[in-house]
């Protein structure tokens, strides 16, 4: 289920018989967003057994203490050293300068930190974490305006700790949701397939990061690309941005899924 739309979150349950296990990808800008969202749906946070962050960027780690607190046990948070990163946008007409997650203050909280550069399992090993996702499309190139603060120098913000999860549907194939995708979706959906060692995508969800004058002129490669991976459901969200969204709808509308905040997808 997604819970925010702007800062992605989207409460994963998975089930194997009987068994269930509830994890959280990314918490949104705001506590005040996620609450009051997860109130209205009637999902319970405390069941949340484990969190999963997409990169550090503070729209997806908004909301992350506050979740942590109301857990009713000490639950692991998995996520890249690179996410702990100082960061800002180096835009056309000034610097923003971005919050950054505070690891003192998790380990103050007793949050169990599970740091991973690369490819990881939660739940029972049903969800795969990607780690570093591997770039390989010669057209996804970064974020140029974007920037880390790395051995003191201020560069452009490789986004290592950009990741994804993906879960195995039997039958089906691959369900991956991206966070920002800003290493690319189809980078991302490639390097979980690599991982995961399967070819069918059975759907493809979450921030596919292409808004804006840097993004939009790959839209076009982006849904060729996607349609040779030919996923069952495509469900851009997010930073998609529009023109992208509508593109999608128009090139894939059999497998183009318009999301919406408290949208539930079962596979």
């Amino acid at each position: 289920m997604l819970l925010a739309e702007h800062g992605l979150s989207c409460l994963l349950k998975v089930f194997i018989g009987s068994e269930e296990h509830v994890v959280l990808m990314d918490a949104g800008v705001s506590a005040t967003c996620l609450f009051h969202n997860s109130n209205v749906l009637k999902m319970n946070l405390g069941n949340v057994e484990s969190v999963v962050l997409g990169h550090g960027h503070f729209d997806h780690f908004g909301a992350l203490s506050e979740v942590l607190k109301r857990t009713t046990e000490r639950i692991p948070l998995t996520l890249h050293p690179d996410a702990f990163l100082e960061r800002r946008l180096n835009i056309p007409g000034g610097i923003v300068d971005f919050p950054t997650l505070d690891e003192a203050n998790l380990r103050e909280n007793d949050v169990e930190l599970q740091k991973a550069k690369g490819a990881s399992t939660l739940a029972s090993d049903l969800i795969l974490v990607s780690g570093e996702v591997q770039r390989v499309t010669d057209f996804e190139k970064g974020f140029p305006w974007a920037e880390a603060k790395i051995d003191d120098d201020w560069v452009v913000d490789p986004f290592l700790d950009d990741q994804g999860v993906a879960i195995k549907v039997k039958g089906r194939g691959l369900v991956v949701i991206g966070g920002c995708s800003h290493a690319g979706i189809i980078n991302m959906v490639k390097h979980l397939q690599r991982v995961a060692r399967t070819s069918k995508v059975h759907a493809v969800l979450g921030g596919f990061h292409l808004t804006g004058p840097v993004f939009e002129p790959i839209i076009g490669k982006t849904i060729e690309e996607m349609k040779k991976i030919s996923p069952d459901f495509v469900v851009p969200t997010h930073c998609t941005g529009w023109k992208a969204i509508n593109q999608f709808a128009e090139a894939m509308p059999n497998q183009f899924l318009l999301n919406t905040v408290g949208t539930t997808y079962v596979f």
